[in-house]
């Protein structure tokens, strides 16, 4: 008998039972298939989280993402930023930051790695607008765009001001309040643009660019009124700071209030406190310019008069003298002799420019009468009727010469033996052709002659001579 404990604790399947259950069948994932339900669990699972750690690895694809890895002590994963969300990051994402990122994890499948997909990220205990102010202060001053020896000096008059803010703030207003009352002969070039939000940084780079383009501006003042550091924040962008170094005229910022610091103000050639302070400092060159005249005026005056004075004393002192009494009338007399002399000398000098305009005019009247462009004309007429007349002449000759030819043709037709021979007449020849046979007498039977016809020529045999015309 079995012992109680070797039995086994379940009843052994009953074969039939057994036939009668299905068998379970088995399911086959493919890899793509299995990614894909693992990043469907990892994304509906965990939803948004908070990520903290260093960056390392960063780096910007041509795409215009940005992968990067979040590390600490244990652990790191692999993080990308796509560039829609990128480009919204107020500061520069490097090696070495320590961040928090926002986002959802994720399975990037063709590699079947998880990922944290960023959707935003702010430096771990400094705020992003700090962060990236200091890192483009660091970059631009490392270019020398901050050196003191760039700085350019305020022109001593502006004639022509350009102001860049916006028409709706009350910078603008500030600013013509203070140079007209200053200044009220200076021109104003205003190039408007919006001095905060988003698009206004390259507003005012375009502002920027396009005012310098304006012939004769001699300064420029580019600033807006106070607020936070966000409505501040369009000049602490790098291409506003780049149009501000790349103007080719001194350029004043005046933005915000006097606490208020940005990168333009660093850049600029002059930062002022306000936009009134601004518009002081453009007028204040020409305010100490003009005290100075004035006072240079005040002291050269002052010496003229002194010195007039002096010349008084010394002329009254002489006056009293014994040897000098009198000559006020004698100065009178050599004046009066002065004025006669002068007079006569006036009118000579009038005699005598009439006589030589009179002597002007009859030598212009001799040239003009041997004016070569008339003689040329009258020449030039001249040879005009001549070419007619002998034109007209050689045509009539050549009609004259033309008829005598017509004539002479038509007799040497007459005559010629080519019409004799055309009328069925033949010249007849000896055989070598060297002479012409007019009688019967000078051949004999036998002999060879050829006949010279209208048209060509017949090579003949004498075989019998007549020499009265009939046959022999």
């Amino acid at each position: 008998m079995p012992d109680l404990f070797d039995m086994p604790f379940e009843e052994p399947p009953d074969p039939e039972a057994a036939r009668e259950l299905p068998k379970p069948r088995r399911r086959i994932l493919s890899v793509s298939e299995l990614t894909s339900e693992i990043r469907g669990v990892l994304e509906g699972q965990l939803g948004e989280m908070l990520v903290e750690g260093e960056i390392s690895n960063c780096r910007v694809w041509n795409t215009g993402h940005m992968y990067f890895t979040l590390k600490d002590e244990g652990a790191q994963i692999r993080s990308v930023m796509f560039r829609g969300t990128l480009r919204y990051l107020r500061f520069k994402p490097e090696d070495g930051l320590h961040v928090i990122a926002r986002g959802r994890l994720s399975v990037y499948e063709p590699k079947g790695e998880y990922q944290l997909v960023c959707e935003h990220m702010e430096p771990h205990g400094l705020g992003a607008l700090q962060l990236a102010f200091d890192q483009l202060k660091k970059k631009l001053q490392a270019e020398g765009l901050f050196d003191a020896a760039r700085k350019r000096p305020l022109p001593a008059l502006p004639r022509k001001i350009g102001i860049v803010t916006s028409l709706d703030g009350a910078a603008l207003r500030d600013i013509i309040k203070v140079l007209r009352r200053r200044h009220p002969n200076a021109h104003l070039v205003i190039r408007p643009a919006r001095v905060q939000g988003e698009g206004a940084a390259a507003e005012i780079t375009r502002a920027l660019r396009a005012i310098a383009r304006v012939p004769g501006v001699d300064v420029v003042i580019a600033g807006r009124g106070g607020g936070s550091v966000e409505d501040l924040w369009a000049f602490n962008e790098e291409m506003v700071a780049r149009a501000i170094a790349a103007c080719p005229v001194p350029v004043i910022s005046a933005v915000g209030h006097e606490v208020d610091v940005t990168i333009a103000d660093f850049v600029a050639d002059l930062r002022a406190p306000t936009p009134s302070a601004a518009a002081e400092m453009v007028v204040s060159a020409k305010e100490d310019f003009c005290s100075r005249i004035d006072r240079l005026h005040h002291r050269l005056n002052a010496a003229a008069r002194s010195h007039v004075q002096r010349r008084q004393n010394v002329l009254h002192a002489l006056t009293a003298r014994r040897g000098l009494a009198g000559w006020h009338a004698r100065v009178a007399m050599h004046g009066r002799r002065a004025a006669e002399l002068t007079h006569g000398l006036r009118r000579a000098a009038l005699a005598r420019l009439a006589r030589q305009g009179r002597d002007y005019r009859v030598l212009r009247q001799q040239l003009e009468a041997h004016d070569i462009r008339r003689r040329m004309a009258t020449i030039r007429g001249r040879l005009q009727m001549a070419d007619e007349r002998l034109g007209a002449a050689a045509i009539r000759s050549r009609e004259r010469i033309e008829g005598r030819f017509r004539v002479l043709a038509g007799r040497l037709d007459n005559l010629s033996p080519l019409a004799v021979l055309a009328r069925g007449y033949a010249v007849c020849w000896n055989a070598d052709r060297s002479a012409i046979i007019r009688s019967a007498r000078t051949v004999e039977p036998g002999d060879r002659v050829r006949l010279t016809l209208h048209e060509g020529e017949i090579d003949c045999e004498v075989r019998a001579r007549s020499n009265d015309g009939t046959d022999n």
